[in-house]
């Protein structure tokens, strides 16, 4: 059972871990960020999150979007944003949806940092199914 835990941990680690996902969906890593990527990122984070908890409605309806996860290239241009989105059938459908108003998302976001950022960030949109990822682990585990 220890080495079930472990394994997991390692599984979240490398799924935490991900900057991006290449052409075949390998899983990208960013060998260290700096301090300032570590501080944009969060408060890009935080910016979305205002937004998407006042604009969500008007995109999505009543589905809930919430940013678990913002990865800053080195040259803080590109932002990945990872979206957990329910309660909804389809999540990737809500993903389409959030991808199509990026323009908008970003000119919100820049509107909201203009005074911390000179340049915002473009944004990619990932959906994060970490949480359905672990549940299948750990069923897998249990069998």
């Amino acid at each position: 059972m220890q080495r079930a835990n472990k394994a997991l941990c390692i599984l979240k680690f490398v799924r935490n871990n991900a900057f991006g996902k290449d052409k075949k969906g390998f899983p990208i890593f960013a060998l260290m960020e700096s301090t300032r990527q570590k501080k944009v990122s969060r408060l890009v984070q935080k910016e979305l999150s205002v937004i998407f908890q006042q604009k969500a409605q008007e995109i999505l309806g009543k589905i809930m979007v919430s940013v678990t996860i913002v990865r800053i290239s080195p040259d803080l241009a590109d932002a990945n944003v990872f979206l957990s989105i329910f309660p909804v059938d389809d999540p990737a459908e809500a993903l389409k949806v959030v991808k199509s108003n990026t323009i908008m998302i970003r000119k919100k976001l820049g509107e909201s940092i203009r005074h911390q950022l000179r340049i915002v960030p473009a944004l990619q949109f990932h959906l994060d199914d970490s949480a359905a990822y672990a549940e299948e682990i750990d069923r897998l585990l249990k069998k």
